[in-house]
């Protein structure tokens, strides 16, 4: 699992029939002092109802294709939480 910061809205006038009516995320990767790390990725929010500015947590490859009801679908990562509030491991 990976943390993320939301950064934007995908918008696809065409995409593969597991994926109709699933929310696409352009998202940042974030160490867990929330730094950037790495380019943006797009993501798939099956449930969790996501938005600009979120810190969420993501799954990538396969963990990602059992994200969506559909088993299989094609997809790279998917969101499967929202972080209420990041804990710097420094300050514990």
């Amino acid at each position: 699992m990976h943390l993320a910061k939301v950064i934007g809205t995908v918008v696809a006038s065409q995409k593969h029939e597991a994926l109709t009516g699933v929310k696409l995320l352009l998202i940042q990767p974030v160490n867990d002092k929330l730094e950037n790390k790495g380019d943006p990725i797009v993501a798939v929010d099956p449930n969790m109802q996501a938005g600009p500015g979120c810190v969420v947590s993501f799954v990538v490859g396969r963990e990602a294709m059992l994200a969506l009801p559909i088993p299989n679908s094609p997809v790279d990562a998917g969101i499967v939480g929202i972080v209420d509030e990041p804990i710097n491991r420094e300050t514990r």
